[in-house]
């Protein structure tokens, strides 16, 4: 007799829930391949990391190269993870978790348990898990092989389809991104941030080679994974909270193996390509193209600080000296649909903001910016870098939260600026000097709005080198309270970057948070 198609999920239901000879984990995931039960907690998992860096590096399983080079984007895409053996797919569980293939671009293979009560039991990869082309290369591979990552779905009590749609993904590397609150992925966080671009050094991009799954509670899942590469073993723990965006808390211990001479703290990795501060003439019809638009930063004596990206004509590091920072992120503060005119949706990307818990002591966050042509790269990268260097031997404990969400989730009290733009600096009608440049920079809200009649806030100004000329400030005229731009002339001689600072105020009444900007003469 024929079963029906939904007798399957009924039966693995059933068991779940009745116990048919299914206990423990076999219940989560009953109609997955398990392999023996062991010993699992976050104190075991660190104990384990510490145990690796004082051995050799081994690197993780790869795909064989003449499967993964047929494993092209194209046919990796057509190969899909079956929600039917989804972990968590049956039972009160919120949030069934699905997986990544190997591939060309993703040939590292990682192992995944399922943990509850303290045990934990590998989940064994198997070609029967995911619908593929009859031809594809990947039916060759044997149980065992591994997956290239994981992915949180949307909650099966949600207003969303669960199975399309996912609100965390863990894949390549150290890399993993969350949707936030406007449903739409963008800009990538890191385990750590190794050397980015430090002269003298090549990066490493450490791996996240094993992930434990569960368990879940509330709003919340919790996932462990260990992260390893040549100079560096770490335990890290995440719970994952799916309110109106994530909110990601950290915890994660680190022994390196070797010195690092830019040891980047919850690195965020963004694309930042042009908006409209610069654009030249025909670089693509759309207006804006960007993840991220500005560098946040709360400092721990309370400034708040907004630092707009550049796509500059050359690598630039970016350093801002801190003493236990209240936060910091990469931001879309723009959220203007016509901004982009795009219907990847730049507008809904995510802001991402870290918390530091406890106490971080003494640091820089950097901020580095690559020069890009296209939006297929990601070139900003921003992170904390403590301020003692490190050394082999080295072991550090950090937590933090990472904040998925369309706006930073501690906003100024101040005005906030709103954009950057640049032109030829002089006056209209009259010939144009050379070497200046004319900026105006908008703010937007906080005390601006109850400012009294005839009342115009003062800019202050402050430049690394160059002479200011043409400054005032007036209201921009749009009718939106609150709403006003400084404008100032700079001229500057030379090709070296200027640093740049203004806020605005009225007598010894702070207005506006400080923006911050390095111009690129030209």
């Amino acid at each position: 007799m024929r079963d029906h198609p939904d007798r399957r999920t009924l039966l693995k239901a059933a068991a779940a829930t009745a116990g048919l000879g299914l206990g423990g984990l076999d219940a989560l995931a009953a109609q997955l391949k398990l392999g023996p039960e062991q010993s699992f907690s976050f104190d075991t998992l660190k104990q384990m990391a510490r145990e690796r860096a004082a051995r050799p590096y081994a690197p993780p399983p790869r795909l064989a190269d003449d499967i993964a080079e047929k494993l092209t984007y194209d046919e990796w895409g057509k190969i899909k993870y079956r929600t039917d053996e989804a972990v968590y797919a049956t039972g009160p569980e919120r949030f069934p978790v699905t997986f990544f293939h190997l591939g060309k671009f993703f040939r590292k293979s990682v192992s995944v348990y399922l943990t509850q009560a303290g045990k934990a039991r590998e989940i064994i990869y198997d070609p029967s898990y995911f619908d593929m082309p009859e031809d594809s290369p990947a039916r060759t591979l044997k149980a065992g092989t591994g997956f290239a990552g994981l992915r949180v779905q949307e909650p099966k009590d949600g207003k969303l389809d669960w199975r399309k749609n996912d609100w965390v993904a863990f894949l390549g590397a150290s890399y993993f991104r969350a949707i936030g609150e406007l449903y739409q992925y963008g800009l990538s966080a890191r385990g750590v941030a190794l050397d980015t671009w430090q002269v003298g050094r090549e990066e490493e991009f450490p791996d996240f080679t094993k992930f434990w799954i569960g368990p879940e509670e509330g709003d919340a899942i919790t996932l462990h994974a260990l992260l390893e590469g040549p100079g560096i073993v770490g335990a890290y723990r995440f719970v994952m909270h799916r309110g109106a965006g994530v909110v990601m808390d950290i915890d994660c211990s680190l022994h390196l193996r070797r010195d690092y001479i830019r040891f980047g703290i919850a690195p965020l990795t963004s694309m930042y390509w042009y908006s409209e501060t610069r654009k030249g003439d025909g670089i693509d019809w759309r207006p804006e193209i960007h993840d991220s638009d500005g560098l946040a930063m709360w400092t721990g004596a309370g400034e708040r600080l907004w630092r707009p990206l550049n796509n500059p004509p050359r690598v630039m590091a970016s350093a801002f000296g801190d003493n236990n920072p209240k936060g910091f992120g990469l931001l879309q503060r723009d959220r203007v649909f016509d901004h982009y005119g795009d219907g990847v949706f730049y507008d809904r990307r995510p802001s991402v903001w870290i918390e530091p818990k406890g106490q971080w002591g003494k640091g820089t966050v950097q901020l580095v910016e690559i020069p890009t042509d296209d939006e297929i790269h990601d070139n900003i990268v921003a992170m904390w870098v403590p301020e003692k260097p490190t050394k082999p031997g080295d072991h550090l404990d950090m937590s933090y939260k990472v904040h998925w969400l369309a706006d930073e989730p501690f906003p100024t009290d101040l005005a906030r600026c709103v954009a950057t733009r640049l032109g030829n600096g002089g006056i209209p009608g009259q010939p144009r000097p050379k070497g200046v440049r004319k900026f105006m920079v908008e703010f937007l809200g906080g005390p601006l709005k109850d400012l009294p009649k005839g009342v115009k806030p003062e800019p202050v100004l402050w430049a690394s080198r160059g002479t200011f000329s043409y400054i005032f400030t007036e209201a921009v005229p749009d009718d939106v309270p609150g709403h006003w731009r400084a404008q100032f002339d700079l001229t500057v001689e030379g090709a070296e970057p200027v640093e740049l600072r203004c806020f605005l105020k009225n007598g010894d009444q702070l207005l506006s948070e400080s923006w911050l900007y390095q111009y690129h003469p030209f």
